[in-house]
């Protein structure tokens, strides 16, 4: 009984507080303190500094060591985000026909936990400081070189086609001519090459360089940059519970599915898949867990910043982390 209660006050500690922080960006919105606008400059501000000072500081005080020790859990991390993402992109593309920014969208809201923001809280109290810090360094690699970047890509080229779309039919309603179209290489390189400038891409990609090469930044300058970067979570879901009150809940079969992807089907993949090749704890724990936290309101910023499904966005990452205070539960019982 003594265990299922500090199970519970541990799910609680851990999830809780970014529930509160959804419901005071609620209320904010309906005192009118803050609105869209707010939201905006708010969303700026966490993407271009907090979250890459963020991502940087996590990952630099990883080491080479911690990265190759577990082999089996990096694997499964690898597969269960990449490999899923990928999976519910191509579902959503060819199976529901949405668009590519959209459907990248929703594959990072179903492939990618929010292990950058809540990890330690959530994994430091049910692994242990020591056992979380390889879970947590190796996911936050992962989402953060390759889920991230492809999903600004995608988001990036969908936004400039609806943009060209737009402004080709306005030149047809009027007498002016289109300007002449760019190759789609040249386009697809144009992109990427804005992606790549993005800090939140380069910041983790230049720590993991650091990382790698085995060069140690001193902890006084690290600790300088966790000030801004630890309130990259906080301040990200207030303005998730902002966009939320601007209109409702959504409860459409696109968030209820992928929210059921996140929260239920990637962590039980994981686990089938660890436990039928023979894998036991702490490997299945660690990567069961690790897989089971929230969707990352990440997702909200980039859904704002190209007005992209806002609404569905904000939605899908509330109902993420209410649920999870239930699923969480039942995956740590199935684990232990």
């Amino acid at each position: 009984m003594k265990s299922e209660t500090a199970m519970l006050r541990t799910i609680l500690g851990a999830l809780l507080p970014m529930v509160v922080t959804f419901l005071l960006g609620l209320m904010a919105a309906w005192h009118h303190d803050f609105g869209q606008k707010e939201a905006s400059i708010l969303n700026r501000m966490v993407l271009l500094y907090a979250v890459p000072l963020a991502l940087f500081a996590g990952t630099v005080t990883s080491s080479r060591a911690e990265l190759s020790q577990d082999l089996p859990l990096v694997l499964a991390l690898f597969i269960g985000t990449i490999g899923f993402y990928a999976a519910i992109f191509l579902l959503a593309r060819i199976a529901f026909r949405m668009p590519a920014g959209s459907s990248a969208l929703g594959a990072l809201t179903a492939s990618a936990p929010a292990v950058p923001f809540v990890g330690p809280a959530v994994l430091g109290d049910l692994l242990g400081r020591p056992n979380a810090a390889v879970p947590i360094a190796v996911d936050s690699l992962i989402i953060n070189l390759t889920v991230v970047p492809v999903t600004i890509l995608f988001l990036a080229l969908d936004t400039t086609g609806r943009e060209s779309n737009e402004s080709t039919s306005k030149l047809q309603d009027g007498a002016r001519s289109a300007p002449p179209r760019t190759s789609p290489l040249a386009f697809l390189s144009t992109k990427i090459k804005e992606t790549v400038r993005e800090p939140m891409v380069w910041a983790p990609v230049l720590a993991f360089v650091i990382v790698l090469v085995g060069f140690r930044i001193p902890d006084l300058l690290v600790h300088s940059l966790y000030m801004l970067g630890h309130a990259s979570g906080g301040v990200a879901i207030f303005a998730c519970g902002i966009v939320l009150a601007s209109g409702k809940i959504i409860f459409n079969w696109r968030v209820l599915f992928f929210v059921f992807l996140k929260n239920i089907v990637q962590p039980a993949l994981v686990l089938g898949g660890l436990r039928w090749l023979g894998y036991g704890n702490p490997t299945v724990s660690d990567a069961v867990l690790t897989t089971a936290i929230p969707a990352m309101p990440i997702v909200v910023m980039l859904a704002l910043q190209y007005r992209v499904a806002q609404a569905e966005a904000a939605s899908a990452v509330f109902l993420s982390v209410l649920g999870s205070l239930i699923t969480m539960g039942i995956f740590i019982a199935l684990t232990t």
